[in-house]
């Protein structure tokens, strides 16, 4: 029997016309304080094949929405900031989903640790985690895990894409001793069900690599990208959780030991 083909494409590698490394960026932020520890360079790289109802930047979604950057274009606006973001932080990319980039992002990550000597972080959903060897994850440092709901049918409601690779990948962080940061969306309605959330905790609670839990109050602050865009927003009429929300899931988490934030 054929092993079962990994979910999702990662795009094949592209050069410019002077064999430069290149890939797709959709944003750079030079001071990002909500990205992993301390201060970080965060590169926002473009590609999603994820479709969340509460994207706040769905203009990330399409790859070539993004400018065209070479890896060395990156770095040396990243060497800027280097002799800062060795005491102060690191670097973060993110996006869209990285790894749908995985050979620009992988360099990118290559060269930050090895040449600029940073701390480095990747901010992904893991889907497409399954198409690299454990030694792309060599020059990680840290994985911020978006993991959006516990229960399978209302994730791929709530994203469009099927919950088990992202565990998967979770596992295999757990196995590679990778330390991981579990990023939680609460949204009221969707993601807030009490037995949804003790599941997860039950879940993450046995995984020693998973340093902490960030519980993440839904926001519309993209809502107006969504109308720019031409498309229907689907929660408009979902309000914020409350605090009280926000701290009842919370100690569900921290009830397991999960330092949570």
């Amino acid at each position: 029997m054929k092993p079962s083909k990994p979910p999702g494409e990662i795009i094949p590698i592209s050069f410019d016309t002077e064999h430069h490394q290149q890939g797709f960026v959709h944003s750079i932020e030079t001071g990002a304080a909500v990205d992993g520890p301390g201060m970080r360079f965060a590169l926002f790289v473009s590609g999603c094949q994820f479709r969340c109802l509460y994207c706040h930047n769905p203009d990330t979604w399409k790859l070539h929405n993004g400018k065209s950057y070479t890896v060395e274009a990156v770095m040396t606006e990243l060497s800027k900031y280097a002799s800062f973001l060795r005491i102060a932080g690191g670097l973060t990319i993110s996006g869209g989903e990285p790894l749908m980039q995985a050979h620009f992002v992988g360099e990118i990550f290559r060269r930050a640790k090895h040449d600029l000597k940073l701390h480095t972080a990747l901010d992904t959903q893991g889907f497409l985690a399954a198409h690299l060897d454990d030694a792309w994850f060599d020059n990680v440092d840290l994985v911020l895990l978006d993991i959006k709901q516990s229960d399978p049918v209302k994730y791929e409601a709530l994203t469009g894409k099927p919950l088990q690779p992202t565990l998967d990948f979770a596992e295999r962080l757990q196995k590679m001793g990778k330390p991981v940061w579990v990023r939680y969306v609460l949204i009221p309605g969707i993601s807030d069900d009490f037995a949804d959330v003790e599941k997860l905790a039950d879940y993450l609670q046995p995984m020693k690599n998973v340093e902490r839990v960030e519980v993440l109050p839904f926001h519309k602050m993209g809502e107006n990208k969504w109308a720019e865009l031409g498309m229907k927003y689907e929660l408009t009429d979902t309000p914020s959780p409350t605090m009280d929300l926000v701290e009842r899931v919370r100690d569900q988490f921290r009830q397991r030991g999960l330092f949570t934030c």
